[in-house]
């Protein structure tokens, strides 16, 4: 081990005894490693390799979404009505986390020129997801699955 990373080892350590943290016998062999080697370079045109996407996992969060309005609408306890609507709008919120995934990291340009309204298609379903989060209404909800049962049909082109 070279000088320096005998000095960043023992830094890294003098940090985390002045933040009162004290630095466990994996953190020390985590810093020797960090300073031991070199990170590998990675180049891929997504994040993992093609086969994760799915918009199946935003068609989930969306039926989640319309069966806590539902469940809401048929419920008189205030209590659940409250742990409902959170649901609702974390599911929301997972719904336009899976559909920006997709449109981000496994679109391409070429599927866009194949697809001109793919865009829209994506402004309007994550616009709907987040008017979902602000109403109770299952039409919402509907117009939402919609929204993504398009995307899926021109996903699954796509990979054809």
């Amino acid at each position: 081990m070279t000088n320096l990373r005998v000095e960043k080892l023992v830094r890294a350590q003098l940090t985390a005894e002045l933040k009162g943290e004290a630095m466990t016998l994996l953190s020390r062999i985590n810093a020797m490693l960090d300073n031991a080697t070199s990170p590998l370079v990675v180049h891929a045109h997504c994040d993992l390799p093609c086969g994760v996407y799915d918009p199946a996992q935003a068609k989930i969060d969306a039926q989640s979404v319309k069966a806590c309005m539902e469940k809401y609408a048929a419920s008189s306890d205030a209590d659940f009505k409250v742990r409902s609507v959170i649901i609702k709008e974390e599911r929301c919120e997972a719904v336009k986390h899976h559909l920006w995934v997709l449109w981000t990291d496994y679109f391409k340009p070429e599927h866009l020129a194949a697809h001109p309204n793919l865009h829209d298609l994506f402004w309007k379903a994550t616009k709907s997801a987040g008017d979902a989060k602000k109403t109770q209404d299952v039409a919402v909800a509907d117009r939402l699955l919609s929204e993504i049962d398009q995307i899926a049909e021109i996903f699954w082109a796509t990979k054809k």
